[in-house]
């Protein structure tokens, strides 16, 4: 028993330690946007050609690992990407309170295999300079897609958003053609 009133110590009062409720387990279940299984496969899709585009792309006169990367993990981790978005996957509120930042459904691995490109592309030296601009566009549509849907996945799939930036892919990983850029290399 304590010597002082109402306990505690040294005129100190007692404190009382209140626990907050744990959140419910019972989370409600996430419900698909309007448009959203249409545009998840569209992604997919779009992903698919592009990964398809950039392994037509000309091999290096001599093996090296580049060559190798750009032929298997860099269309592998666009496929993979376009292939597993996820708009549950969004940025959301923690158990402690705290901001859980979502992924679009994108794992790190894959997201790190992208943000490289432009670190490597320099040693593609036997692409064009229209090829390296399209390859960095793949790589910044593919995660600004996942980046999208993890922000605010309702405006990414209710406005288009999705779908333009799908058509923008298509339009990089387009055939390859003589255009604008290829024309003017000839004349430097």
């Amino acid at each position: 028993m304590s010597p002082y009133p109402y306990g505690g110590s040294a005129g100190y009062p007692v404190m009382t330690i209140a626990y907050l409720p744990l959140p419910a387990d019972d989370v409600p279940p996430y419900e698909p946007w309007a448009g959203e299984p249409e545009a998840l496969a569209e992604a997919a899709e779009a992903g698919r050609r592009a990964a398809a585009w950039i392994r037509s792309l000309p091999a290096p006169p001599a093996p090296r690992p580049v060559g190798t990367w750009l032929a298997g993990a860099l269309p592998d981790a666009v496929e993979a990407a376009m292939g597993s978005l996820d708009p549950a996957q969004c940025d959301r509120m923690g158990p402690e309170g705290r901001l859980v930042e979502g992924n679009g459904g994108v794992d790190a691995g894959t997201t790190s295999t992208l943000t490289v490109v432009p670190c490597v592309l320099s040693d593609a030296d036997w692409l064009t300079p229209d090829q390296h601009i399209r390859l960095l566009a793949v790589a910044s549509i593919t995660t600004g897609i996942a980046r999208l849907l993890a922000d605010d996945p309702g405006t990414a799939i209710l406005h288009g958003l999705v779908a333009r930036m799908c058509a923008t892919l298509d339009h990089a990983t387009r055939p390859d053609t003589p255009g604008l850029a290829t024309q003017f290399e000839h004349t430097l």
